[in-house]
Protein backbone atom coordinates (compact mmCIF):
# COMPACT_ATOMS: atom_id res chain seq x y z
CA UNK A 1 0.00 0.00 0.00
CA UNK A 2 0.96 3.21 -0.99
CA UNK A 3 1.43 6.16 1.95
CA UNK A 4 -0.16 8.99 2.56
CA UNK A 5 1.20 12.11 0.68
CA UNK A 6 3.14 14.45 1.94
CA UNK A 7 5.06 17.29 1.11
CA UNK A 8 8.14 16.00 0.63
CA UNK A 9 7.23 12.57 -1.11
CA UNK A 10 4.80 14.64 -3.66
CA UNK A 11 6.10 17.97 -4.00
CA UNK A 12 9.36 17.97 -3.09
CA UNK A 13 10.42 14.68 -5.15
CA UNK A 14 8.78 16.03 -8.53
CA UNK A 15 10.63 19.52 -8.32
CA UNK A 16 13.67 17.64 -7.84
CA UNK A 17 12.70 15.11 -10.52
CA UNK A 18 11.69 17.84 -12.89
CA UNK A 19 15.05 19.90 -12.80
CA UNK A 20 16.74 17.06 -13.38
CA UNK A 21 15.36 16.21 -16.00
CA UNK A 22 15.56 20.26 -17.22
CA UNK A 23 19.58 20.45 -16.03
CA UNK A 24 19.87 16.62 -18.42
CA UNK A 25 18.47 18.25 -21.73
CA UNK A 26 20.83 21.40 -21.45
CA UNK A 27 23.38 19.25 -23.75
CA UNK A 28 20.72 19.14 -26.66
CA UNK A 29 20.17 23.27 -27.14
CA UNK A 30 22.25 22.59 -30.68
CA UNK A 31 19.63 19.85 -31.62
CA UNK A 32 17.02 21.92 -30.96
CA UNK A 33 18.81 24.95 -32.73
CA UNK A 34 18.36 22.97 -35.91
CA UNK A 35 15.25 22.33 -35.12
CA UNK A 36 14.41 26.12 -34.72
CA UNK A 37 16.49 26.81 -37.97
CA UNK A 38 14.28 24.15 -39.77
CA UNK A 39 11.28 25.78 -38.82
CA UNK A 40 12.83 28.98 -39.68
CA UNK A 41 13.42 27.82 -42.72
CA UNK A 42 9.54 26.58 -43.32
CA UNK A 43 7.68 29.36 -42.18
CA UNK A 44 10.14 31.69 -44.43
CA UNK A 45 8.77 29.84 -47.39
CA UNK A 46 5.33 29.78 -46.70
CA UNK A 47 5.20 26.32 -45.47
CA UNK A 48 3.72 25.17 -41.99
CA UNK A 49 4.19 23.73 -38.73
CA UNK A 50 2.12 20.72 -38.31
CA UNK A 51 1.47 18.90 -34.69
CA UNK A 52 0.29 15.74 -33.32
CA UNK A 53 0.37 13.35 -30.47
CA UNK A 54 -2.26 11.27 -27.82
CA UNK A 55 -3.90 12.66 -24.45
CA UNK A 56 -0.91 15.55 -22.89
CA UNK A 57 1.01 15.68 -26.23
CA UNK A 58 -2.17 16.61 -28.18
CA UNK A 59 -2.67 19.39 -25.50
CA UNK A 60 0.83 20.30 -25.92
CA UNK A 61 0.35 20.05 -29.88
CA UNK A 62 -2.50 21.79 -29.88
CA UNK A 63 -0.85 24.91 -27.13
CA UNK A 64 2.24 25.25 -29.40
CA UNK A 65 0.54 25.47 -32.57
CA UNK A 66 -1.81 27.99 -30.53
CA UNK A 67 1.79 30.03 -29.67
CA UNK A 68 2.94 30.01 -33.27
CA UNK A 69 -0.55 31.48 -34.68
CA UNK A 70 -1.05 33.71 -32.16
CA UNK A 71 1.71 34.89 -30.65
CA UNK A 72 3.92 34.04 -28.02
CA UNK A 73 5.52 37.02 -26.50
CA UNK A 74 5.33 39.99 -29.19
CA UNK A 75 2.82 41.49 -31.34
CA UNK A 76 2.97 40.01 -34.88
CA UNK A 77 0.65 38.58 -37.59
CA UNK A 78 -0.25 34.93 -37.05
CA UNK A 79 2.13 32.28 -38.35
CA UNK A 80 1.01 29.11 -40.15
CA UNK A 81 0.61 26.54 -37.36
CA UNK A 82 -1.49 23.38 -37.21
CA UNK A 83 -2.47 20.92 -34.63
CA UNK A 84 -4.00 17.65 -36.38
CA UNK A 85 -5.57 16.77 -32.95
CA UNK A 86 -8.31 19.46 -32.82
CA UNK A 87 -10.63 18.60 -35.69
CA UNK A 88 -13.50 15.60 -33.96
CA UNK A 89 -15.47 15.19 -37.40
CA UNK A 90 -11.63 14.74 -39.45
CA UNK A 91 -10.52 12.30 -36.08
CA UNK A 92 -13.58 10.13 -35.54
CA UNK A 93 -14.72 9.90 -39.15
CA UNK A 94 -10.71 8.56 -39.80
CA UNK A 95 -10.90 6.18 -37.21
CA UNK A 96 -14.34 5.05 -37.86
CA UNK A 97 -13.26 3.95 -41.66
CA UNK A 98 -10.04 3.68 -41.27
CA UNK A 99 -8.62 2.85 -37.67
CA UNK A 100 -7.14 4.98 -34.81
CA UNK A 101 -4.16 4.65 -35.70
CA UNK A 102 -4.79 6.49 -39.43
CA UNK A 103 -5.92 9.89 -37.61
CA UNK A 104 -2.56 11.29 -37.71
CA UNK A 105 -1.52 10.27 -41.47
CA UNK A 106 -4.45 10.69 -43.25
CA UNK A 107 -4.59 14.75 -42.41
CA UNK A 108 -0.60 14.86 -43.30
CA UNK A 109 -1.50 13.20 -46.53
CA UNK A 110 -4.49 15.49 -47.01
CA UNK A 111 -2.84 18.71 -45.97
CA UNK A 112 0.79 18.34 -46.41
CA UNK A 113 3.19 19.77 -48.05
CA UNK A 114 6.81 19.59 -48.82
CA UNK A 115 8.58 21.86 -46.52
CA UNK A 116 6.18 21.43 -44.30
CA UNK A 117 7.45 20.45 -40.48
CA UNK A 118 5.83 17.97 -38.86
CA UNK A 119 6.24 17.55 -34.80
CA UNK A 120 5.11 14.27 -33.53
CA UNK A 121 4.73 13.64 -29.68
CA UNK A 122 4.53 10.42 -27.97
CA UNK A 123 6.48 9.95 -24.92
CA UNK A 124 7.28 6.35 -25.75
CA UNK A 125 8.51 7.11 -29.43
CA UNK A 126 6.07 4.23 -30.05
CA UNK A 127 2.56 5.41 -30.41
CA UNK A 128 1.24 4.26 -33.93
CA UNK A 129 -0.72 6.91 -35.17
CA UNK A 130 2.07 9.25 -34.41
CA UNK A 131 4.85 6.77 -36.20
CA UNK A 132 1.92 6.66 -39.09
CA UNK A 133 1.69 10.68 -39.24
CA UNK A 134 5.98 10.81 -39.37
CA UNK A 135 5.98 7.83 -42.17
CA UNK A 136 3.28 10.07 -44.29
CA UNK A 137 5.20 13.32 -43.59
CA UNK A 138 8.65 11.51 -45.01
CA UNK A 139 7.10 9.78 -48.05
CA UNK A 140 5.95 14.06 -48.97
CA UNK A 141 9.19 15.31 -48.40
CA UNK A 142 8.40 17.36 -44.87
CA UNK A 143 10.66 17.66 -42.73
CA UNK A 144 9.78 15.33 -39.58
CA UNK A 145 10.96 16.02 -35.85
CA UNK A 146 9.91 13.85 -32.94
CA UNK A 147 9.73 14.57 -29.56
CA UNK A 148 10.07 11.45 -27.34
CA UNK A 149 11.07 9.94 -23.80
CA UNK A 150 14.45 7.91 -22.88
CA UNK A 151 15.36 5.92 -25.89
CA UNK A 152 12.96 7.55 -28.46
CA UNK A 153 11.11 4.61 -29.36
CA UNK A 154 10.59 3.57 -33.20
CA UNK A 155 10.56 7.05 -33.87
CA UNK A 156 14.98 7.01 -33.55
CA UNK A 157 14.57 5.78 -37.20
CA UNK A 158 12.14 7.70 -38.81
CA UNK A 159 12.60 11.33 -37.76
CA UNK A 160 14.65 13.76 -39.61
CA UNK A 161 15.14 15.02 -36.06
CA UNK A 162 14.84 13.60 -32.63
CA UNK A 163 14.39 15.29 -29.30
CA UNK A 164 14.03 12.43 -26.68
CA UNK A 165 14.11 13.54 -22.83
CA UNK A 166 16.69 11.28 -20.80
CA UNK A 167 13.66 10.63 -18.54
CA UNK A 168 10.92 7.56 -17.86
CA UNK A 169 8.45 8.96 -15.98
CA UNK A 170 5.56 10.76 -18.51
CA UNK A 171 4.91 13.56 -16.64
CA UNK A 172 8.46 14.79 -16.45
CA UNK A 173 8.96 14.06 -20.24
CA UNK A 174 5.81 16.15 -20.83
CA UNK A 175 7.54 19.26 -18.99
CA UNK A 176 10.37 18.77 -21.35
CA UNK A 177 8.45 18.96 -24.18
CA UNK A 178 6.59 22.10 -23.31
CA UNK A 179 9.46 23.58 -22.33
CA UNK A 180 11.38 22.83 -25.57
CA UNK A 181 8.46 23.88 -27.29
CA UNK A 182 8.07 27.19 -26.25
CA UNK A 183 11.67 27.84 -26.67
CA UNK A 184 11.16 26.73 -30.11
CA UNK A 185 8.12 29.08 -30.37
CA UNK A 186 10.51 31.97 -28.86
CA UNK A 187 12.96 31.49 -32.02
CA UNK A 188 10.08 31.19 -34.57
CA UNK A 189 9.54 34.25 -32.98
CA UNK A 190 12.27 36.47 -32.64
CA UNK A 191 13.66 35.53 -35.91
CA UNK A 192 10.58 36.43 -37.83
CA UNK A 193 10.38 39.92 -36.16
CA UNK A 194 14.19 40.32 -37.02
CA UNK A 195 12.98 39.41 -40.44
CA UNK A 196 10.51 41.87 -41.27
CA UNK A 197 12.76 45.27 -39.43
CA UNK A 198 15.90 43.73 -39.22
CA UNK A 199 16.83 47.30 -37.69
CA UNK A 200 14.32 48.34 -35.49
CA UNK A 201 13.61 47.84 -31.91
CA UNK A 202 12.08 44.41 -31.35
CA UNK A 203 8.64 45.18 -29.43
CA UNK A 204 8.59 44.05 -25.66
CA UNK A 205 7.74 40.87 -24.50
CA UNK A 206 4.34 40.75 -23.13
CA UNK A 207 3.31 37.06 -23.55
CA UNK A 208 0.34 35.64 -24.73
CA UNK A 209 -3.35 36.61 -23.23
CA UNK A 210 -4.73 33.44 -22.83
Amino acid sequence: MQGHPNAQSVFFKAITDHLEVVKAITVQQELLERIALAMVEAVAAGKKILWCGNGGSAADSQHLAAEVVGRFRRERRGLPSVALTTDTSILTAVANDYGYDAIFSRQVEAIGQPGDVLVGLSTSGNSKNVVAAVKAARARNLVTVAFTGEGGGQLVDLADYLFAVPSKDTARIQEAHILAGHMLCDWIELDYLHSQAPTAELPPATGSKL
